[in-house]
């Protein structure tokens, strides 16, 4: 089975999440790691036979190339086993770390023209050593509202591992859905 793995991070913690769910598969797969921005140019969608998508939120939504590219290869992706994550700082707390108690996910379920039945939404991380100074100032402001670490001394990883696992577990069960 060929698994495409489309990705859209700012500061790596998508894809580092996309890795681990992929090694976590347990099912004898090629993966290919596409970043969004370059999809085009690159793959074509009906060469794979299963589709993983992850999608960071950047200053309160995603990108606008998300919403392009679900809308453009919709037919595709609606005939294949597809899973979706996003990756925001707010699924850090547990009332919004699903795609129901997003308002992420909820905006994106609403305004995409459509989204795979499976979903799911990780933390990400604050990766202060990656922001400029501006950046940092912003995210600084937003964690001080919403309750999180200001201090720019250490990056902090957010993402809970062991919901990452579960799905991937679920995704697993999806693809052996469909080989059958």
């Amino acid at each position: 089975m060929k698994l495409l793995v489309i990705y859209s991070s700012i500061e790596g913690q998508t894809l580092k999440i996309a890795k681990h769910l992929v090694s976590q598969l347990g099912v004898e797969q090629q993966a290919d790691f596409i970043a969004l921005d370059d999809l085009a140019a690159q793959h074509n969608i009906h060469d794979y036979d299963s589709v993983l998508i992850g999608a960071s939120v950047r200053y309160g939504k995603f990108r606008p190339n998300l919403y392009k590219f679900l809308a453009k290869h919709q037919q595709v992706l609606e005939s294949m086993p597809v899973a979706f994550f996003g990756v925001c700082l707010t699924a850090r707390k547990p009332e919004k770390s699903t795609p129901t108690t997003s308002v992420y996910m909820k905006k994106l379920n609403l305004n995409a023209v459509w989204m795979p039945e499976l979903q799911a939404v990780f933390a990400g991380a604050l990766l202060y050593s990656k922001y400029n100074f501006w950046q940092t100032k912003i995210i600084q402001l937003i964690m001080r509202i919403t309750g999180g670490s200001t201090d720019t001394s250490k990056d902090i990883e957010l993402t809970d591992w062991s919901k990452v696992d579960k799905f991937a577990i679920e995704y697993t069960e999806l693809l052996q859905k469909h080989s059958n």
